[in-house]
C-alpha cells in the first residue's frame, strides 16, 4: 500500500512535466510552464515537516489517507479552472496535501522491517517514484490537460480509500532505534550531511525527469507521445535500479557506501548526456536513458540511512527535513534549468547535473547506521 500510495502522489507531484509540450502549445515559454510544473513541488515543500510531526505523533494511516484525499480533491478542482494562475494556485494546495505520503510511508518501513531487511523494504517503496513516472509518461501526453489532472486526481482518491481501509500502524515499541538512541540526532552532523547529500542527488534526477521529454522534441525532433513511452520505460528501468540499490544495502550492511559508487556513477553517466546534447553521435539517447535509470538509485538509500540514524522518535520529522531539501532542490531545478537551456543550451544543464551528482559523492558521509 506504500506503493500505491506514493505512485499515485508521485504520478501527479512528479509526472506533470509531461504536460510541458501542451502547456507551450498553449502558449507559455519553456520557463513560464516548467515553472507551472513545479508548483505542486512548491506546496510539498510547506507541509512535509508538519506531516512527519503528525505521524511521529499520531501514526501513518490517517494522515497518509487524509493527505492522498486531500490532493485528489483539489485536482479535480484543477481540472476546471481556466488562466495559469488559478491552476498554479491548485497545483500549491494539491502538492501540500500529497506530502503527508512521502512523510509518512518511509516511517512505515522502519516501523515493519528489520535492519537487514529494511533497504530492500525502502527500495520497494521508493519504486513508486519512477514507476508513478511511468504512468504519468505514458498518458499524461495524450490526454487533455483536464483529462491528465482529472486521471491523477482519480489516482490519489482510489488510493487514499484504500490506505484508509487495509494500512495498519506498526506498534511504537516495535520499531527498531536509531543509531543515536533516544538523544537527539542533530547533535552530530550525519543528517545534515545526509540532507545534503540528498538534495545534490535530486539535481541531476529531476533534470533528466523534467526535461529528457522535451530534449528530445527539441533536439531529436520526437514526438511527444513516443518520447514519453521511451522515457516510461526508462522509469521502470529505475525502479528495478532503486530494488537492486536497497538489496545491495542490506547485503553491504551500509547504506552510504552503495551510495557514494551510485553517486558517481551517476556523474559520468550525466556528463556523457552533456556530450551527447554537445553533438557526439550516437550518445544522447543511449546517455539519456541511462541516465533516467541510476539518476534515481540513490533515494532509497538516503531516506533509508536517514530514518535509521534518526530513530522512531525522530524519524517522521527527520524524513520530513530530509524530503522538504529534496523537494526544495527539485522545486528550482524546473524553472532554473528551464532559463539555462534556454539561454545556454542542453550541454551545459545536463553537465551541471553531472557537477552536482560529483559533489555529492564527497558530501555522503561513509558510515550513517547503528
Amino acid at each position: 500500500m506504500g506503493v500505491a500510495g506514493m505512485t499515485a502522489g508521485c504520478a501527479f507531484l512528479y509526472g506533470l512535466p509531461y504536460l510541458l509540450p501542451r502547456l507551450r502549445a498553449d502558449g507559455l515559454s519553456l520557463t513560464q510552464a516548467a515553472t507551472l510544473v513545479a508548483c505542486p513541488i512548491f506546496g510539498l515543500l510547506a507541509t512535509l515537516v508538519g506531516w512527519g510531526a503528525l505521524a511521529d505523533r499520531y501514526g501513518e494511516r490517517g494522515v497518509i489517507a487524509l493527505g492522498l484525499g486531500g490532493a485528489g480533491v483539489v485536482l479535480l478542482g484543477a481540472s476546471v479552472v481556466s488562466g495559469p494562475v488559478a491552476l498554479g494556485a491548485c497545483l500549491v494546495l494539491a502538492g501540500a496535501a500529497a506530502g503527508s505520503v512521502n512523510a509518512a510511508s518511509g516511517r512505515l518501513i522502519l516501523g515493519w522491517f528489520g535492519a537487514a531487511e529494511r533497504g530492500l523494504a525502502m527500495g520497494i517503496r521508493q519504486m513508486a517514484q519512477p514507476l508513478g513516472v511511468a504512468v504519468a509518461a505514458v498518458v499524461v501526453p495524450v490526454l487533455s490537460r483536464a483529462g491528465a489532472l482529472t486521471f491523477l486526481a482519480a489516482g490519489c482518491l482510489a488510493t487514499a480509500a484504500l490506505v484508509a481501509v487495509v494500512v495498519r500502524d506498526p506498534a511504537r515499541s516495535a520499531a527498531a532505534g536509531g543509531a543515536t538512541g533516544n538523544g537527539n540526532p542533530y547533535r552530530a552532523p550525519v543528517l545534515w550531511r545526509l540532507y545534503g547529500a540528498g538534495a545534490l542527488l535530486v539535481f541531476p534526477q529531476f533534470a533528466v525527469a523534467t526535461f529528457g521529454l522535451v530534449f528530445l522534441v527539441d533536439s531529436s525532433g520526437w514526438d511527444a507521445a513516443t518520447a514519453g513511452r521511451l522515457l516510461a520505460v526508462a522509469a521502470f528501468g529505475g525502479a528495478a535500479a532503486r530494488l537492486l540499490a536497497g538489496w545491495w544495502s542490506d547485503r553491504a550492511g551500509s547504506r552510504t557506501g552503495p551510495m557514494r559508487i551510485l553517486a558517481g556513477t551517476t556523474a559520468v553517466v550525466l556528463a556523457l548526456l552533456a556530450a551527447g546534447a554537445a553533438g557526439v553521435p550516437g550518445v544522447a539517447v543511449v546517455a539519456l536513458v541511462a541516465a533516467a535509470v541510476v539518476s534515481v538509485s540513490t533515494n532509497g538509500l538516503s531516506f533509508t540511512a536517514v530514518a535509521e540514524y534518526a530513530g522512531p522518535g525522530w524519524a517522521g520529522r527527520a524524513l520530513g527535513i530530509h524530503g522538504t531539501g529534496q523537494n526544495g532542490v527539485a522545486a528550482l531545478t524546473a524553472p532554473v534549468l528551464g532559463a539555462v537551456v534556454t539561454h545556454a543550451g542542453y550541454p551545459v544543464a545536463f553537465a551541471s547535473a553531472a557537477l552536482a551528482a560529483a559533489v555529492a559523492v564527497v558530501v555522503t558521509p561513509l558510515h550513517a547506521r547503528a
